[in-house]
């Protein structure tokens, strides 16, 4: 979809933020850090565990959005002398700056996972470590978990390695950027790589039955106090970083699993009712979608940018509900063992400044990798994270829904009673005349009623805007 910004006023941009203030109040968002822990944080800046390899002329990268600070991976690939790729993957050691049982690692626990809100970022830990010290920022060294992946000619995993070494990386990319280099022919050969390691990579996870969907992303942008809501479909170079992540998190799980003990993230294979929805939602959207094709290769065929195919990829995401964490040890196999949607075992271990499954996972397949027991503090913690991050994600999930929301209602709130143009992109199973409309300007999703008509699943319609008001009602629409 195109990026379109819709501004908002000062005035509105001020009732936005107390509407924000509000919702964090509702969802007992954590406040300020307490003193203690900012004071154990400064400490640990002036006084972090530093490993002895030093792999600081190694010219790392890393991709993020232009404004990020709390950068938790940093790259550097090659072609190997013998054939294939070698991937060096940098990921921030937390560890190396929290004392286990400490105030902290306490305050982690209750955080779980960083929060964004469009006025503010609620942090899994405090700036100076995640935006400071911990963050692989340019020319700053650091402690990192140092992966290397040696990849075969095709893109497979022939070796894997990680331990703890000194990092420092050399440039901080975004992802516009990174496209316009590598489209127009002037990225170096390390940025070069990440196109062709990404279509292996892509390929392969095509072949094992994986899938990535592409769903265009409704974004909060904020500029000088206003807001606005932009739909953003994802470049190519997205899906290559993301493979690179991928790639290491089934590592990671591999790792965890030859070693006997480990934390997984793992989806369920969908049930088959839920595939009979989506075959029936193909058919009222006009997809062809023959029956000896498998789900995963029809959504790899599909444009976001063609108003029916978004419609059909949001629908997919029903499919990735009832992901958790499943945790084993003393050798024992886990159930479930696999994350459906990326066809094979998978876990969490390239985001510690930003969620905090990740800092036990890393510090189990260091252990892994070196043959020694992992430490005590990790084993301990393991029974309780599933729950401990699914409740996390539930409030992440919740604060970004309802922030969108709120930025719907405050764009809209002065034009109750307008008529715009929308696309059905879903409908209610059991309740036929209730559904979602998708706007494209303003860059809008929401509810829509009708009252005598069935809703036409995948149709341009005209519709009506009967409610918006930020802080009290989501807007709500109705077929004009």
């Amino acid at each position: 979809m195109p990026r379109r910004h819709m501004i908002m006023t000062g005035a509105d941009g001020a009732a936005l933020r107390a509407a924000l203030r509000e919702l964090r109040t509702k969802l007992e968002v954590p406040e300020e850090f307490p003193a203690p822990v900012l004071a154990e944080a400064e400490r640990a800046v002036r006084s972090p565990c530093l490993p002895e390899f030093d792999a600081t002329d190694i010219p790392f990268f890393t991709i993020d959005p232009p404004t990020s600070r709390d950068l938790d991976q940093a790259m550097h690939l090659a072609k190997r002398p013998s054939g294939g790729y070698r991937v060096h993957y940098a990921i921030a050691d937390v560890a190396a700056y929290v004392t286990p049982g400490g105030a902290l690692d306490a305050e982690a626990h209750r955080r779980v996972t960083t929060l964004y809100f469009p006025d503010e970022r609620v942090p899994l830990h405090p700036a100076v470590l995640s935006e400071g010290a911990a963050s692989l920022l340019p020319d700053q060294t650091c402690p990192a978990l140092l992966w290397r992946l040696d990849l075969d000619a095709e893109g497979r995993v022939e070796g894997t390695e990680v331990r703890r070494a000194l990092v420092r990386s050399r440039a901080k990319l975004d992802y516009e950027g990174v496209q316009k280099s590598i489209d127009g022919g002037s990225a170096e050969e390390p940025l070069a790589l990440l196109k062709d390691i990404g279509r292996l990579r892509e390929a392969l996870e095509a072949e094992r039955g994986g899938i990535s969907l592409n769903v265009p992303d409704q974004e909060i942008v904020e500029h000088e106090g206003s807001y606005s809501l932009a739909y953003r479909a994802p470049l190519p170079a997205d899906g290559w970083n993301a493979q690179i992540s991928l790639m290491t998190g089934m590592a990671a799980a591999e790792l965890m699993l030859t070693a006997g003990t480990g934390i997984l993230r793992t989806l369920p294979t969908a049930p088959d009712g839920a595939v009979g929805r989506l075959r029936r939602a193909a058919k009222a959207l006009r997809i062809e979608w023959p029956h000896h094709v498998p789900y995963a290769e029809l959504v790899r065929g599909l444009d976001p940018h063609r108003p029916a195919h978004a419609a059909f990829l949001q629908e997919c995401t029903a499919l990735l509900r009832g992901a958790g964490y499943t945790v084993f040890t003393g050798g024992r196999t886990p159930d479930p063992v696999l994350h459906a949607a990326v066809a094979a075992p998978y876990a969490h271990c390239t985001a510690p400044l930003r969620r905090l499954v990740d800092r036990y996972t890393g510090e189990l397949c260091v252990a892994a990798v070196a043959g020694t027991e992992p430490p005590g503090w990790a084993l301990e913690a393991l029974d309780a994270l599933p729950k401990e991050m699914s409740d996390g994600t539930r409030l992440a999930n919740s604060a970004e829904r309802e922030s969108v929301d709120l930025v719907e209602a405050a764009l809209l709130k002065d034009r109750v009673g307008e008529t715009f143009e929308a696309t059905v992109i879903d409908v209610k199973d059991r309740e036929p005349l209730v559904g979602t409309v998708h706007l494209e300007e303003p860059a809008v999703i929401g509810r829509v009623e009708s009252t005598a008509q069935k809703l036409p699943l995948g149709d341009r319609i005209r519709v009506r805007l009967t409610e918006a008001d930020p802080g009290r009602a989501k807007v709500l629409f109705a077929p004009a």
